[in-house]
């Protein structure tokens, strides 16, 4: 279920990667967040609000949440971007928090706000350390564009 308003207490996590300006949407258990370091056009963050280190640990409410919030994640990035592929990636080494990266993946590289995105790591991983050298103006275009396409 979604929320209009986003969570009042972030995790350590969220706040890593900008919360609360970041947050795009957030939802009972989970917040979705730009990626300020953008390795792909459109990279977020999907973070378990619930205090679990584990992807275990998290409850089935929020697991069962999980599968909209995917979708949701998924239909926008594909209207917003059309991407190729999406990877989500569960590294959790830096921040422990329940947490996946989630990369829109491209073959070609993709214009945005008068810039152009390269996908580094294509056909193959994600390039984690080459970004696309974004700055606040521009993340905050991608949010508000992303914002119109969620459903």
């Amino acid at each position: 279920m979604m929320q209009n308003s986003a969570p009042s207490n972030y995790n350590a996590t969220m706040h890593k990667f900008g919360a609360p300006q970041t947050i795009i949407r957030s939802y009972q258990h989970w917040s979705v967040l730009l990626r300020p370091a953008q390795v792909t056009l459109g990279a977020l963050v999907l973070v378990a609000q619930e205090p679990a280190k584990a992807f275990s640990d998290l409850s089935v409410a929020s697991f069962t949440e999980l599968h909209e919030v995917t979708r949701h994640i998924e239909l926008a990035l594909t209207q917003a971007f059309h991407h190729d592929k999406i990877n989500y990636l569960m590294l959790m080494m830096v921040d422990p928090d329940v947490h996946f990266h989630v990369l829109p993946r491209y073959a070609q590289p993709k214009s945005f706000a008068g810039m152009e995105f390269v996908d580094a790591g294509w056909p193959a991983m994600p390039s984690l350390s080459q970004i696309n050298n974004t700055n606040t103006d521009i993340n905050q275009q991608i949010m508000e564009h992303l914002r119109t396409y969620w459903p």
